[in-house]
Protein backbone atom coordinates (compact mmCIF):
# COMPACT_ATOMS: atom_id res chain seq x y z
CA UNK A 1 0.00 0.00 0.00
CA UNK A 2 2.75 2.24 -0.82
CA UNK A 3 0.26 4.30 -3.09
CA UNK A 4 -1.63 5.54 0.12
CA UNK A 5 1.82 6.80 1.30
CA UNK A 6 2.22 9.14 -1.88
CA UNK A 7 -1.40 10.34 -1.25
CA UNK A 8 -1.08 11.36 2.23
CA UNK A 9 -1.22 14.82 2.37
CA UNK A 10 -4.45 14.43 0.39
CA UNK A 11 -6.00 12.24 2.86
CA UNK A 12 -4.86 15.00 5.47
CA UNK A 13 -6.67 17.49 3.55
CA UNK A 14 -9.43 15.65 3.76
CA UNK A 15 -9.21 14.96 7.48
CA UNK A 16 -8.94 18.92 7.97
CA UNK A 17 -12.17 19.37 5.87
CA UNK A 18 -14.17 17.01 8.42
CA UNK A 19 -12.38 17.75 11.85
CA UNK A 20 -11.23 21.04 13.48
CA UNK A 21 -9.65 19.14 16.62
CA UNK A 22 -6.23 18.22 15.43
CA UNK A 23 -6.96 14.84 18.12
CA UNK A 24 -10.22 14.05 16.19
CA UNK A 25 -8.07 14.47 12.13
CA UNK A 26 -5.45 12.69 13.49
CA UNK A 27 -7.98 9.61 15.18
CA UNK A 28 -9.63 10.14 11.21
CA UNK A 29 -6.72 10.06 9.22
CA UNK A 30 -5.46 6.67 11.25
CA UNK A 31 -9.27 5.21 10.59
CA UNK A 32 -9.51 5.66 7.32
CA UNK A 33 -6.13 4.08 6.56
CA UNK A 34 -7.38 1.44 8.72
CA UNK A 35 -10.45 1.13 6.31
CA UNK A 36 -8.18 1.42 3.16
CA UNK A 37 -5.86 -1.54 4.26
CA UNK A 38 -9.21 -3.70 5.03
CA UNK A 39 -11.00 -2.82 1.61
CA UNK A 40 -7.54 -3.28 -0.35
CA UNK A 41 -8.63 -6.60 -1.26
CA UNK A 42 -12.01 -5.72 -2.91
CA UNK A 43 -9.95 -2.92 -4.77
CA UNK A 44 -10.25 -4.20 -8.55
CA UNK A 45 -8.60 -1.96 -10.53
CA UNK A 46 -11.75 -0.88 -12.42
CA UNK A 47 -10.99 2.70 -11.28
CA UNK A 48 -8.30 4.80 -11.06
CA UNK A 49 -6.39 4.34 -7.66
CA UNK A 50 -6.55 7.58 -6.58
CA UNK A 51 -10.74 7.93 -7.03
CA UNK A 52 -11.08 4.43 -5.29
CA UNK A 53 -9.07 5.94 -1.93
CA UNK A 54 -11.46 9.37 -2.25
CA UNK A 55 -13.85 6.89 -2.20
CA UNK A 56 -13.39 4.94 1.03
CA UNK A 57 -11.52 8.38 2.71
CA UNK A 58 -14.88 10.51 1.74
CA UNK A 59 -17.07 7.70 3.24
CA UNK A 60 -14.99 6.65 6.49
CA UNK A 61 -14.77 10.80 6.98
CA UNK A 62 -18.55 11.51 6.92
CA UNK A 63 -18.86 7.97 8.46
CA UNK A 64 -17.19 9.33 11.24
CA UNK A 65 -19.02 12.69 11.46
CA UNK A 66 -21.92 11.00 11.88
CA UNK A 67 -20.93 9.01 14.90
CA UNK A 68 -19.44 11.93 16.76
CA UNK A 69 -22.02 13.80 16.07
CA UNK A 70 -24.74 11.43 17.70
CA UNK A 71 -22.62 10.36 20.49
CA UNK A 72 -20.92 13.53 22.37
CA UNK A 73 -17.91 13.35 24.23
CA UNK A 74 -18.23 13.90 27.95
CA UNK A 75 -15.46 15.56 29.27
CA UNK A 76 -14.71 17.22 32.81
CA UNK A 77 -12.32 19.75 33.28
CA UNK A 78 -12.50 20.22 36.74
CA UNK A 79 -12.45 24.02 37.72
CA UNK A 80 -9.52 24.59 34.70
CA UNK A 81 -10.48 27.21 32.40
CA UNK A 82 -9.17 26.62 29.09
CA UNK A 83 -8.07 29.62 26.67
CA UNK A 84 -8.14 27.55 23.49
CA UNK A 85 -7.23 29.76 20.20
CA UNK A 86 -7.06 28.47 16.64
CA UNK A 87 -3.80 27.19 15.45
CA UNK A 88 -2.18 30.65 14.41
CA UNK A 89 -2.30 30.70 10.85
CA UNK A 90 0.53 33.44 9.33
CA UNK A 91 1.04 35.11 5.81
CA UNK A 92 -1.01 37.70 3.73
CA UNK A 93 -3.97 35.51 2.75
CA UNK A 94 -4.39 33.79 6.34
CA UNK A 95 -7.46 36.01 7.27
CA UNK A 96 -8.90 35.32 4.25
CA UNK A 97 -8.15 31.41 4.79
CA UNK A 98 -9.24 31.32 7.86
CA UNK A 99 -12.94 32.76 6.84
CA UNK A 100 -13.19 30.04 3.93
CA UNK A 101 -12.71 27.17 6.52
CA UNK A 102 -15.22 28.59 9.06
CA UNK A 103 -17.47 28.79 6.05
CA UNK A 104 -16.55 25.16 4.80
CA UNK A 105 -17.10 23.89 8.52
CA UNK A 106 -21.13 24.72 8.01
CA UNK A 107 -21.63 23.28 5.33
CA UNK A 108 -23.03 19.35 5.03
CA UNK A 109 -20.98 16.79 4.47
CA UNK A 110 -21.69 15.52 1.12
CA UNK A 111 -20.93 19.94 0.57
CA UNK A 112 -18.00 19.24 2.13
CA UNK A 113 -16.45 16.88 -0.64
CA UNK A 114 -17.76 19.10 -3.21
CA UNK A 115 -15.52 21.27 -2.26
CA UNK A 116 -12.65 19.62 -1.26
CA UNK A 117 -12.82 17.75 -4.82
CA UNK A 118 -13.06 21.19 -6.10
CA UNK A 119 -9.90 22.68 -4.35
CA UNK A 120 -7.97 19.59 -5.61
CA UNK A 121 -8.77 20.45 -8.91
CA UNK A 122 -10.50 17.05 -10.12
CA UNK A 123 -12.74 17.23 -13.44
CA UNK A 124 -16.72 16.77 -13.23
CA UNK A 125 -16.01 13.40 -14.81
CA UNK A 126 -13.57 12.59 -11.67
CA UNK A 127 -15.86 14.23 -9.26
CA UNK A 128 -18.88 12.10 -10.76
CA UNK A 129 -16.88 9.31 -10.71
CA UNK A 130 -15.52 9.44 -6.74
CA UNK A 131 -19.32 10.66 -5.96
CA UNK A 132 -21.02 7.83 -7.79
CA UNK A 133 -23.32 10.47 -9.30
CA UNK A 134 -23.79 11.93 -13.41
CA UNK A 135 -21.62 14.99 -14.41
CA UNK A 136 -24.98 16.59 -14.76
CA UNK A 137 -25.60 16.56 -11.05
CA UNK A 138 -22.17 17.18 -10.05
CA UNK A 139 -22.44 20.84 -12.30
CA UNK A 140 -25.65 21.47 -10.40
CA UNK A 141 -24.63 20.64 -7.47
CA UNK A 142 -20.83 22.69 -7.32
CA UNK A 143 -22.98 25.84 -8.82
CA UNK A 144 -25.37 25.46 -5.68
CA UNK A 145 -22.50 24.67 -3.18
CA UNK A 146 -19.98 27.88 -4.74
CA UNK A 147 -23.47 30.20 -4.11
CA UNK A 148 -23.64 28.83 -0.68
CA UNK A 149 -20.27 29.56 0.03
CA UNK A 150 -20.17 33.01 -1.57
CA UNK A 151 -23.90 33.71 0.87
CA UNK A 152 -21.54 32.40 4.05
CA UNK A 153 -18.87 34.33 3.43
CA UNK A 154 -21.01 37.58 3.11
CA UNK A 155 -22.88 37.12 6.19
CA UNK A 156 -20.99 38.12 9.40
CA UNK A 157 -19.52 35.76 11.63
Amino acid sequence: MSQVNAHQALLHRICRMYCTDADDRQDLYQEIVLQLWRTWPSYQGRAKFSTWLYRVALNVAISSLRQRTRTPRAEHFGDVVLDVAPPPDTGPDAEDLGQLYHAIERLSDVEKAFVLLYLEEHTYEEMADILGITQNNVRVKMHRVQDKLRHLLTQPA
